[in-house]
This record gives C-alpha cells, sequence and structure tokens, in this order.
C-alpha cells in the first residue's frame, strides 16, 4: 500500500476511504503494540463487515457469514498481516450467488494489495477439511464472525472445538511432531542473529500451538510471562513491517537497528536481547507443556480394567530417591514430602545436580517452589554446594535442560548476580552459535567430556562455565573477565590458590589457540610467552582442555584436526620449558630432500619450480582420517614480488592458505660462486572442488611475476562478484605490531574481512614497504582473518619500533 492509493475516494466505507484510516492508523506513533492490533482488526473488521452485507443484500444470499480466522481471529493484525477469512454458509444458495457474493469480497482486498487467504465452505466441509489438515484446524480454533449469520458462525466454532478435544489424543502427537520438524528446519530464535520470529522455535507459531494445547483441555501452558513474551514477539513483527514495508518474518541484520528504534530501542543487541527473552519464555513453556501432554496422554492411554486391577482408581505414581530431599517422581525431578527448601541453602543445588545426572527434568512447580522458598546460600558458599555445582556442569548435555529451567525462574543469577551481564547477551560474530550465556554451558558440556585428562576437572568445569563473563562488560573480555571470575570463583568457596588458577584460565582462555595459529612455534620467545603466563603445568594442562572445549562450543569453524594439532604442539613445547628445558634456539633449517631438489630444478632452469604434497592425515575424534592439507612448495630465484604474486595466484585458483614459510637459500653455482634461492612451503587447501595441478600453477606465477598475469585486475573482478551479506558492513581492517613477539622478527598482526585475494594485498603492501617476510601464519574464522607476519628489514633484522609502527600503518591503510 501506498500513499497514492488512498486519495481518490471519499466514501469512508470504500477502499479508499478503508485504506486512508488504516494509513493514519499505522502513523499514529502514539498508539503501538496491542491496541494498534486491536484498533487495525476492528478498522479491518468495519471495511469487511460493510462489504459483506452490501454484498448479500445484492446477490440475494441469505445463511452465509464472513468469519475471521488465524492471527486476524485472534485481533491480532501486524500492518503487513494476510487476512484470513472463511466466507461460511448453509448450503441453501444458488452457487452463482454465492460465488458472485464472494468476488464482491475478495477483488477489494486485492485491490489494495492486501495479502488474502480465503474459503469458502459449509460447516460440514470446513469440519471434514479440518480433520484432513491440522493447519487448517488450528486456525479455525481462533475462528471469529466479522458479519452475517452470528449463529452459524458460533455454531462452527463450538463443533470446532468439540472436534479438537475428542480428536487431542490423535491430534496432540501430530502438532508436537509439527512443532518438532519446523524447529528442526528454521532452528531456535533465542539463538539466532537473523530469527524468524515467526518460525523459528520459541517464536509466534509456538505460542499460537500453546493456545491450541490449552484449548484441548489436556494442559495449560506455564502462563508466567507468556503473554508479555508473546506481546514483545509481535511488537517487533509489527515494527519489522513497518521499517520495511513488507510482510516479513525474519529479523535481518540490516534492518535491527530501524526496528530498534522504531521499539524506542537503544539499538540491535538491545533488541536482539528482548526477543531472546521473550522466545526463551516460549520455549521453556513450549518444553513443560508437551511433557505434561506426553504424561496425560500415557496416563489415559492405560485401559479401566488395568486401572481396576492396580487398586480402582488413580494410582500414585512412584517416588524413587534421587539425593536428599529429591526424588523422581512419573519422569520428572520433585522434592520430597519431607524437604524444606527454606531451611535447606543447598537443596536447588543439589535438586539441579540429581536431576541432570538421571537425565531428568526439573518439576515447573518445583523450580517455581524453590524460586520462591529456597533460603538463599551463605557465601562463600559451603563445601557441599560447590560440589554439586561441579557435578551439574560436568553432567554432560543433560545440563543444558535442568540450567534453562533455573533461569527460567532467575534462579541462576540469585546464585551468581553477575550472570545477569551475559543473560541472552548475542554475539555478532557469526562463528559463534549461541548467545554468550548459552555458550558458557555449552562450554562446560564440552569440557565434561574431557575431565578425565586433568588432574582437578572441578577447576576445568567452573572455568569453562566463567570463560567469557567478561563479555558483559566493557573493553577486552578476558581482562574483564578475570577480575570477575576471580570474585564469583571466591563467592564459590574455592580457597585463594584454586582462585588464581580460575583467574588465570579465565584471563588466558584464548592464549593457545591464538598462539598456536598465529605465532611462529619454532621462535624461543613464542614458547617462553605461554610458559609465563600460564605458570605452571598444571594449568597448562587446564589450558589446554578449556580451550577445546570452548572452541567446540563455539561453533564448526573455530575448531579442527589441523587446529588441535597445531594447539597440542605448542603446549607441548610450553610444558618443556616449565620442566625447566630451555627452548632451542632457532636456526636455519637445512632444506629438506624435496626443497633441495626443488631449489637446484630452479637454479638449473633460473624459473619457478613447484609441487604439491598431500600432508599426512590426523585420526580424527571418531577414528577415521581427516586430512590437515596440502603442502605446496615453490622454489625460485630470489626477487621481489614473490608473496603477492604467489598469493594472488593461489586466490585466482581459489585456493585457502592455511600456514606460510618463506626463507632464503644459498646454493653453490657452477662457477663457484653462490645463487640466492626463495624456498616457499605453505599449507593449502581447496575452497572447494578439487586441486589445480601444479604445472598451472606454475604457470600462472611465471606469468604474474614477468606482469603478463595482471592479478589485481583479476581479483578485482572476483571480489566484485563476491557474495556478501546485503547491507551488512564489515568494521575496518586493523594492523598493529606484537609486543614481544619474537627475538629474531617483528610480528605485524592484521585482522581483517576476509576475501579472495587478503593475502595477496597484505604481501604487496609489505612489499612496498621494502621488509622482507620470514614466516606468515594465517588463521581464518568464519568472516574474519587473523594473520601474523614475520617480517625483518633487508638484512635479517627486526625492525624498530618506529619503523614497526610505520609498516603496520601502511598495510592497515592498503587495505583499507
Amino acid at each position: 500500500m501506498t500513499s497514492t492509493e488512498v486519495t481518490t475516494d471519499s466514501e469512508e466505507s470504500g477502499p479508499s476511504g478503508y485504506a486512508a484510516a488504516r494509513l493514519r492508523l499505522l502513523q499514529e506513533k502514539a498508539q503501538s503494540g496491542p491496541p494498534r492490533r486491536a484498533a487495525l482488526a476492528a478498522l479491518t473488521d468495519d471495511w469487511l463487515s460493510a462489504l459483506f452485507t452490501a454484498a448479500a443484500a445484492e446477490t440475494g444470499v441469505r445463511g452465509a457469514a464472513l468469519v475471521a480466522v488465524g492471527g486476524y481471529g485472534r485481533g491480532e493484525l501486524s500492518p503487513r498481516s494476510d487476512l484470513d477469512l472463511l466466507l461460511l454458509h448453509d448450503g441453501s444458495a444458488d452457487a452463482g450467488a454465492l460465488a458472485s457474493l464472494a468476488d464482491r469480497v475478495w477483488y477489494p482486498v486485492w485491490d489494495l494489495g492486501l495479502a488474502l487467504d480465503h474459503s469458502v465452505r459449509t460447516p460440514a466441509e470446513a469440519r471434514k477439511t479440518a480433520g484432513e489438515d491440522l493447519k487448517v484446524q488450528l486456525g479455525l480454533l481462533d475462528a471469529r464472525p466479522v458479519a452475517g449469520d452470528l449463529g452459524l458462525a458460533a455454531g462452527l466454532r463450538t463443533a470446532i472445538l468439540a472436534d479438537w478435544r475428542n480428536q487431542a489424543p490423535k491430534r496432540l502427537p501430530a502438532l508436537d511432531e509439527l512443532c518438532r520438524e519446523r524447529a528442526e528446519r528454521m532452528g531456535e530464535l533465542q539463538f539466532l542473529l537473523e530469527p524468524d520470529l515467526k518460525e523459528a522455535r520459541g517464536g509466534l507459531r509456538d505460542a499460537t500451538a500453546l493456545r491450541a494445547v490449552a484449548a484441548s483441555w489436556v494442559a495449560d501452558a506455564p502462563r508466567e510471562g507468556l503473554s508479555e513474551a508473546r506481546r514483545i514477539l509481535l511488537d517487533a513483527r509489527d515494527a519489522l513491517h513497518l521499517t520495511t514495508g513488507r510482510a516479513t518474518d525474519r529479523l535481518a541484520l540490516q534492518e535491527q537497528d530501524q526496528v530498534a528504534a522504531e521499539l524506542g530501542l537503544l539499538d540491535a543487541d538491545a533488541l536482539l536481547r528482548q526477543v531472546y527473552e521473550a522466545a526463551r519464555t516460549v520455549s521453556y513453556a513450549t518444553d513443560v507443556t508437551w511433557r505434561e501432554v506426553n504424561r496425560v496422554l500415557r496416563a489415559r492411554s492405560v485401559r479401566p480394567r488395568l486401572r481396576a486391577m492396580l487398586g480402582g482408581g488413580k494410582p500414585a505414581p512412584d517416588r524413587t530417591p534421587l539425593a536428599d530431599g529429591v526424588v523422581e517422581a512419573d519422569g520428572e525431578v520433585v522434592l520430597a514430602r519431607t524437604a524444606r527448601p527454606e531451611k535447606d541453602a543447598v537443596l536447588t543445588l543439589r535438586a539441579a545436580a540429581a536431576a541432570a545426572e538421571s537425565g531428568l527434568p526439573l518439576s515447573r512447580h518445583l523450580v517455581r517452589h524453590l524460586a520462591s522458598a529456597a533460603r538463599p546460600l551463605p557465601v562463600p558458599w559451603p563445601a557441599e554446594a560447590r560440589e554439586e555445582l561441579v557435578t551439574l556442569l560436568g553432567a554432560g548435555e543433560a545440563t543444558v535442560g535442568v540450567w534453562e529451567a533455573l533461569e527460567s525462574e532467575g534462579i541462576i543469577t540469585r546464585l551468581l548476580p553477575d550472570w545477569e551481564r551475559v543473560h541472552c547477551r548475542p554475539q555478532r560474530n557469526p562463528v559463534h552459535t549461541w548467545t554468550v550465556d548459552r555458550h558458557l554451558v555449552e562450554t562446560a558440556v564440552r569440557a565434561s567430556t574431557l575431565t578425565r585428562r586433568v588432574g582437578r576437572p572441578d577447576l576445568l568445569l567452573v572455568a569453562a562455565l566463567l570463560h567469557d563473563i567478561g563479555k558483559g562488560w566493557p573493553g577486552d573480555h578476558s581482562v574483564a573477565g578475570e577480575v570477575i571470575a576471580r570474585d564469583m570463583a571466591g563467592r564459590i568457596g574455592f580457597d585463594k590458590h584454586d582462585v588464581g588458577v580460575i583467574a588465570t584460565l579465565v584471563r588466558h582462555h584464548l592464549l593457545l589457540i591464538e598462539t598456536a595459529t598465529r605465532r611462529d612455534l619454532d621462535d624461543p620467545a613464542t614458547v617462553r610467552s605461554v610458559a609465563t603466563a600460564v605458570g605452571s603445568t598444571s594449568t597448562l594442562e587446564l589450558l589446554h582442555a578449556l580451550t577445546e572445549a570452548d572452541a567446540l562450543a563455539t561453533g564448526p569453524a573455530a575448531w579442527s584436526t589441523w587446529r588441535a594439532s597445531l594447539v597440542t604442539d605448542l603446549v607441548r613445547r610450553a610444558a618443556a620449558v616449565l620442566a625447566g628445558e630451555a627452548p632451542p634456539e632457532p636456526e636455519p633449517a637445512a632444506p629438506s630432500a624435496e626443497q633441495e631438489r626443488l631449489a637446484i630444478e630452479a637454479l638449473r632452469t633460473g624459473e619457478p619450480v613447484l609441487a604439491l604434497h598431500a600432508q599426512t592425515e590426523i585420526p580424527s575424534e571418531d577414528g577415521g582420517p581427516e586430512p590437515v592439507g596440502v603442502e605446496l612448495l615453490i622454489a625460485l630465484p630470489d626477487r621481489p614480488g614473490v608473496l603477492p604474486a604467489a598469493a594472488g595466484v593461489l586466490a585466482l585458483h581459489r585456493l585457502t592458505v592455511r600456514a606460510a614459510d618463506l626463507r632464503a637459500v644459498e646454493l653453490p653455482t657452477e662457477l663457484g660462486d653462490s645463487a640466492d634461492l626463495l624456498l616457499l612451503s605453505w599449507r593449502v587447501a581447496a575452497e572447494y572442488g578439487s586441486l589445480p595441478q601444479a604445472t598451472r600453477l606454475r604457470a600462472d606465477l611465471v606469468r604474474a611475476l614477468d606482469g603478463s598475469l595482471d592479478i589485481r585486475a583479476r581479483l578485482a573482478e572476483r571480489e566484485a562478484a563476491y557474495p556478501r551479506r546485503r547491507g551488512v558492513k564489515a568494521p575496518p581492517p586493523r594492523v598493529t605490531v606484537a609486543a614481544a613477539g619474537s627475538q629474531v622478527a617483528t610480528v605485524i598482526e592484521v585482522r581483517a574481512q576476509d576475501a579472495p585475494g587478503l593475502l595477496h594485498r597484505i604481501g604487496r603492501a609489505l612489499e612496498q614497504s621494502a621488509v622482507r617476510v620470514r614466516s606468515a601464519h594465517v588463521s581464518t574464522l568464519g568472516a574474519n582473518a587473523v594473520d601474523a607476519f614475520y617480517v625483518t628489514d633487508t638484512n635479517g633484522n627486526p625492525l624498530p619500533d618506529a619503523r614497526a609502527a610505520q609498516v603496520a600503518g601502511e598495510v592497515e591503510k592498503a587495505l583499507g
């Protein structure tokens, strides 16, 4: 609808009159939320009622009604919502007259450009269709008469509700399966960066499904916060419709700031956090409700005669003890009859640990009762409370459901007040699968599988839970997190030494992965810096396990066999230093037999020589082999421009560089003197498809070096066609000099948006800065590249501080 559609007709009952009134309503900033949705539904009712009444009089149709169903039936019209309408008739009208009546209602709606979902049926036909199509039946549960024979519409609604209740044992499992299939397809709203407010799990579809369950009289959803959660999701959808002008339910990244502004929120993060909170409420209510539905239906399936055999009445559920004050009853964890939460401060954690260890859900009534009646824990916690927390964290996958049940009633924040800062906090990096709080729990879940590798599994699990706790504070989250973790570990009751270990793990939880993938492990300064930061072999052991758990809980792009092998190598070297062994000083490594053969051939021909070799495969977690890449060896006479030329050729052939080493060697010539040659040893992998032939790479490298292949132009064409998410603006690149990064070279670190030819552009910038690249360490996480380059001056010495800063600035300028 546009403003030009509202200027031709002065009749308020006509299409233009309705359109004008609709536009005025949507532009009223003072009215929003439920009042606007209800007003829009009422305005639409008046217009459609006038259309229907006039059309019925003109066609002579009697015994018919116009019925709103679905969201329109509930009176929840968003600015771009479809109009779901049923033309209900008693079957007495002539078919032609009935068709004419329908046309006189449908066409004005279409003429305004409004989406319309319509049908024409008798009550019997509507019931039959509902019995065959679950989605139709769900829509009819919210049927509401708009105009015409109100008795006919009321009779249909009564019949549909009766059918729904009678068919509940069959229909509710089908609805449950429909919701599960949709959740599997659309994902969980509370963790998606671009969620579908309607279809994702925890969205408006699930809220509607809960209404349907309640209408069946089988079970009722938890009502605490559910209406408010639905309102928040509906308000967000309204704002999305208004800002985009489209009937969309997907909260795309480029629209989130506008939607936040429309809702009067600070920014997109505030919007997502509010939406995630609402989705979490709906998801938890969904879990609880379907658990209750399945329990009731199982109970109903027991034959009456069997019930009589068991004692004539409803048998009391068995109560199996799980822990002091905690029992299992009917598949849930509940309190024992003698439990007194107002006197037992540890009962909450004991119940949670028992539930997680048993793989059982906490009863909703238990959680609510503990939230209101449980005695607060003293600070510091007693040893039993600390042990129960560790047990809960070490229970594996079952921890997640129990933790979310406690969060739903605010118990976690009461136990750990700093948790509020990370609760439902979004993570903008697409590498991350989860919100910050869920990532912390998932890291503990991953860490629970690694507890046999460490001497202090309790410290590992608690550090996993707290490692990103600083993300709720400004500045470096590792630095802020160290302070918070120190306070929280003390609160939990760890002694001074253990508090220090946990704080160290949180402060340095990124140390191993960043060092292993971005630094030269053959440089003694690299290994010494890690050993100094960690301080002891036992802490190094814990940090190794935490690094793996953190990466596995982040997402598939954060961990691989290759990364694991690099971290393991670094840990081995650091452990040797901590054991008193001095790291070997770097010495020019002798070329391998293969490198020497290539170098001799390059010396003989005066041209580049290449070889591609698949590297040894490393067993993966499931025991199968996993390739770590392909080794590309290049030997050629020393000359300027080798790094950008080689990197550009690899980019043209869609090869990703994982690591790079460049060094000069001298070989004797037939005349008795020596010649300088460059040896490049790179680990590469194909972005997709098979690897190119070495002969093709060599031919293009020769052309790049002699200038006949314009790599910059070819990569510019590639970059122009490179798929980027519309409207998403990447942060600018950042180039820094790593402090004390190496004793033998200056470390230039580049953080930028990954793109074809990025390494080529960096190589060109370094080449133009007149520095030599000793080695390169390339790391890509999702769309982000973090590369480290060990550079020297032309004499092979580290750069002075001022010169290093100048080079970093020149590279950053070239990338910007």
